[in-house]
């Protein structure tokens, strides 16, 4: 198979949307995981941004419960409900504490949910 053969075939059998759904789903099992294990600097943030101290677990359920809904086709749709409302939260918690720049990654991620609702196929 030439380079070029290679390439189209590559493009072809690798969905953009496809990988899309797998990069939040590593997304919220990885923010999820160091939302459940947090460090002390992530609690001291939680502290300063007035949460009670089990938010960092309750969020980190949430994400990692958001994961395993994307993951599954049936379930998708409620996944990316549900790690929407975790990052619009997140994003207005920042606005809120005036950290505009630290509120444009959830912004972001809202985005590619949005995205991923949008362009995806059941």
């Amino acid at each position: 198979m030439s380079t070029s053969s290679k390439k189209e075939f590559i493009l072809k059998t690798v969905s953009w949307r496809g990988s899309l759904k797998w990069v939040l789903v590593a997304f919220f099992v990885c923010a999820g995981l160091l939302n459940v294990f947090a460090t002390a600097p992530l609690l001291a943030q939680y502290r300063r941004w007035g949460y009670p101290g089990w938010m960092h677990d309750a969020t980190g359920l949430l994400e990692l419960s958001s994961a395993f809904l994307q993951a599954r086709r049936i379930t998708n749709t409620a996944g990316i409900a549900l790690g929407g409302a975790v990052m619009a939260a997140a994003a207005l918690t920042l606005a809120i504490q005036q950290e505009w720049l630290h509120a444009l990654f959830p912004m972001l991620v809202f985005l590619a949910l949005i995205t991923s609702r949008i362009t995806h196929q059941p």
